[in-house]
């Protein structure tokens, strides 16, 4: 909202919840092409196209999960940070130390966790902290902003950064509702898959968009253009209710980098012979090593640049754009040619065409963004 003002952050937010749910239910219209279910997005580009395009799918996905990740340690480490703010403000502890220790987090519950199917219960403690966080955020911020004076919503910056942080912004749009994973996520449905798919998305593109809605029109009304991209940061009310808002924000980061790292996980578990039971000492140092190896890596880097913003506007432009509104349409064009009219198939090149143009633009907005941060801020800088 910050980077888009009123009129821009409401219209782009209604956009990308249409149009990501228009570009979704093209890849459940053809999930089962060719008379077979593809339950990974990559397997049906490569039922398609072939092995090259198999290649680059699964490429783009694990940038996609890598910069996810990245972003969920860089959330973890703000929300922690912000948590021991509550209690002692001073300048002992940086944002790098609490984002090495969401890291170190991450790494614990990986260890702990050693499947996906693992997690099923902690999805509903997923859900529970994410509620929490939304309830507090919510409620903290309509009390500021109805006792606050009024606010500033103009765009901040020069003319220059204005005009690439809009751009930015539109990254920022389309990653809040996308992971390039939808064939993933649904791969468990019964039949009929296609409509059964179908109905899981017309849910979660007009219930599950209300509290995101919520929370992001009363902070920014609340606030105006001061706005933090980690909303906390602005809200005043009772200490230990901030606390747990923060707390909760930290341990859903942790669960939901999981889910999202779990892809990465299965990938290095075949390729360097997980097997047998996931408790034997082999099993867990293994995972220790690897999975351990793997996010410190990413937490590495999350310290190095924990610009959230840039990464969400970087990771819309690398991975997102492409794997959900261009792939999408060019898929359907190839998979459907006989059944679309003229009409139809310009429709999709006119998708393909400017969602191409959409994500070029974003990639040199999101480098130019992070760039002129790290300038400001330095490496390791404590935001």
């Amino acid at each position: 909202m910050v980077p888009l003002g009123w009129i821009g952050g409401v219209i782009g937010l209604m956009l990308a919840t249409v149009i990501s749910l228009y570009a979704n239910a093209l890849i459940a219209k053809i999930h089962e092409y060719g008379g077979k279910r593809h339950i990974r997005y990559r397997d049906l580009a490569g039922f398609i196209y072939g092995q090259k395009a198999y290649v680059l799918v699964w490429g783009l996905q694990y940038a996609n999960l890598f910069l996810i990740n990245i972003g969920y340690i860089i959330l973890g480490g703000q929300a922690l940070k912000a948590f021991y703010i509550i209690f002692r403000d001073d300048d002992e502890m940086k944002l790098p130390y609490f984002t090495a220790i969401a890291g170190l987090g991450c790494v614990l519950f990986a260890i702990a966790v050693p499947h996906l199917s693992g997690l099923r219960a902690w999805l509903a403690v997923s859900t529970f902290f994410s509620l929490v966080y939304i309830t507090i955020t919510f409620v903290l911020s309509l009390q500021d902003g109805m006792n606050a004076p009024p606010r500033d919503y103009s765009i901040p910056g020069s003319n220059a950064r204005r005009v690439f942080a809009t751009i930015g912004a539109t990254g920022n749009l389309v990653f809040a509702f996308n992971s390039g994973m939808v064939p993933e996520i649904q791969a468990t449905l019964r039949a009929p898959v296609v409509d059964n798919m179908l109905k899981a998305l017309y849910i979660h593109f007009t219930i599950g968009p209300a509290p995101v809605f919520a929370v992001t029109f009363v902070g920014y009304w609340a606030y105006g253009s001061r706005t933090s991209s980690y909303l906390l940061n602005n809200v005043s009310g009772p200490v230990w209710v901030k606390a747990l808002a923060n707390l909760a924000a930290f341990l859903q980061s942790v669960i939901s980098l999981h889910i999202f790292a779990s892809p990465t996980y299965e990938f290095l578990d075949t390729k360097y012979g997980f097997k047998g039971s996931a408790v034997n000492f082999r099993n867990i140092a293994f995972r220790t090593v690897v999975r351990g190896s793997y996010l410190a890596i990413t937490t590495f880097l999350s310290a190095l640049l924990p610009f959230l913003g840039d990464f969400m506007s970087l990771t819309g432009a690398i991975s997102t754009f492409p794997l959900t509104f261009i792939l999408p349409n060019h898929m359907y064009l190839v998979a459907m040619k006989k059944q679309l009219s003229s009409l139809q198939k310009k429709w999709h090149w006119l998708n393909i065409v400017f969602f191409g143009f959409a994500s070029a633009t974003v990639l040199v907005a999101a480098f130019r963004l992070i760039v002129v941060d790290s300038k400001t801020y330095h490496i390791f800088a404590d935001l």
